[in-house]
């Protein structure tokens, strides 16, 4: 198992691992992803920026997740935990359908946090669907504080809410 940046021989297979979660989710009753988020522009975008990390086992992605400085303008409203400085943010945190509930989310959150860790980052913050509660208890149970709500009205009209770890104050 390996985790490293992916590159743009990369995009396809990552853009499949979010459509496949996509999908999962719906068919679940989770309304957090669907056609239009995640994008492959996004997820361009992300492989661009040097951002998105790809697992792989036996030269096979299995799961991404992106870590980036960069703060979305829906997080501006927060009442973050830490001063807007050194913060790490987490998205797009996937594993293949076929391959969930092994661990590889948590080996995703470990090398996330680990990264942080060694790179100085204050907190970690994220964002995760108020109706999807098995990712809630996942962050909640790695010392995740739930915080504020805010909304993206492209993926539902329910809210996501804000979650902080904080690493080095």
């Amino acid at each position: 198992m390996h985790i490293e940046k992916a590159t743009q021989n990369d995009l396809e297979a990552c853009y499949f691992i979010t459509k496949s979660c996509a999908a999962s989710m719906i068919e679940n009753g989770i309304f957090q992803w669907n056609d239009i988020y995640p994008s492959l522009e996004v997820l361009d975008k992300d492989i661009a920026l040097q951002q998105l990390w790809k697992l792989t086992e036996n030269n096979t992605i299995i799961g991404i997740i992106v870590l980036t400085t960069i703060e979305d303008i829906e997080y501006k409203s927060v009442k973050w935990l830490t001063e807007n400085k050194y913060n790490l943010y987490v998205h797009r945190l996937a594993v293949d359908p076929i391959f969930q509930g092994k661990g590889y989310a948590q080996k995703l959150m470990c090398f996330a946090e680990d990264y942080a860790l060694k790179k100085g980052f204050h907190s970690i913050r994220l964002d995760t669907f108020s109706q999807n509660a098995r990712n809630q208890k996942f962050y909640k149970k790695r010392g995740y504080i739930k915080l504020e709500e805010i909304y993206f009205p492209n993926q539902s009209k329910f809210p996501f809410y804000c979650y902080e770890k904080i690493l080095n104050v």
